[in-house]
């Protein structure tokens, strides 16, 4: 089986540097942009909702699949962020691009990318964020239950949201594992609730960056935060290293519900060429060893066709933190 080259950028300007075939060459004289040949290779951006090596290593199948399924190398890259892979999309250093819900309706917005996939996890098509406390006694009003190992207080054990909001406030003067400004559920949703329920996020938490989902339940569980943002429910990819992370970590409010993530494809490639694509990417998602890659990438059980009207809620929720 071919080796597939997964290469993890440390920011836009990285992925530039790779030898990217994928940028078709300029048009013959005479050529119009829309005349022009789609490209001879793909590159394929990821954005690093865990561990950036766990993911370089889990997502060869699925650009080897691609590769063989529409007869053009696809390359995938780990950028260094959120945007670093909405930007490599937007500069044509990227063609095919998994990304969160803001990212989705950023590419489309600002690049004229085309949403077509959006993921099922469990049937579900949308997600809440979650948050998390190593002390369930300031925050849990109640006594924590448990669902499949992992601890939920407020009402958060309905796995929906929203749940719990009113006992935000007392986060205030916390120390928090905070995402990036990019990541719907590990910044943008959690913050907004904070905002209207009164507190000031940036004086009134100290906030502790974390690059990762996975590395925010890790600050709450190891001490470092008393509380952190992810998706729900980002515990589990952590719990084969950390079996108690369940009991240690307690969920105890969750935001109202996020869109979930999706695949935007170039406006560069032709109609042809997109249409192929997302059926290859749809398809992969609908075998065995399909959904285990996705699962193991980004807990995804089935990617179906998107609803692009899906992604207002995000652009209102990003409207209102400036994120825009």
């Amino acid at each position: 089986m071919r080796t597939t080259r997964l290469l993890a950028a440390a920011a836009v300007s990285a992925i530039a540097a790779i030898t990217l075939a994928g940028c078709a060459g300029s048009p013959a004289a005479g050529d119009t942009p829309e005349a022009a040949a789609d490209p001879t290779s793909l590159v394929l951006a990821l954005v690093p909702s865990q561990d950036q090596n766990g993911l370089v290593e889990t997502a060869a199948p699925l650009t080897d699949y691609l590769s063989d399924e529409l007869g053009i190398e696809v390359t995938g890259v780990v950028s260094k962020d959120y945007q670093a892979a909405v930007e490599a999309m937007g500069a044509g250093q990227a063609q095919i691009g998994f990304l969160p819900s803001l990212q989705l309706w950023q590419a489309n917005d600002m690049y004229g990318a085309d949403v077509v996939l959006q993921t099922e996890r469990n049937g579900n098509i949308s997600y809440p964020a979650q948050f998390m406390t190593n002390n369930p006694d300031k925050y849990c009003d109640d006594a924590p239950v448990e669902r499949d190992g992992m601890l939920f207080c407020n009402g958060a054990d309905a796995m929906t949201g929203p749940a719990g909001l009113d006992s935000i406030t007392k986060v205030k003067g916390a120390k928090v594992a905070v995402l990036g400004p990019g990541s719907p559920a590990g910044y943008i949703y959690p913050i907004l609730a904070l905002q209207e329920a009164g507190l000031d996020t940036d004086s009134d938490i100290d906030q502790l960056p974390v690059t990762a989902n996975d590395a925010s339940v890790l600050a709450v569980y190891n001490g470092d935060a008393e509380v952190g943002f992810s998706f729900w429910d980002a515990r589990t990819i952590v719990k084969k290293d950390t079996p108690d992370v369940g009991q240690k970590v307690v969920v105890f409010a969750m935001t109202e519900e996020i869109p979930n993530d999706g695949v935007a494809l170039s406006s560069d490639l032709s109609p042809e060429l997109r249409e192929r694509i997302a059926t290859a990417l749809e398809d992969f998602s609908n075998t065995a060893e399909g959904s285990e890659v996705l699962q193991s990438i980004y807990s995804i059980t089935k990617l179906a066709p998107a609803d692009a009207s899906s992604l207002d809620v995000v652009a209102r929720a990003a409207q209102a933190l400036g994120l825009q």
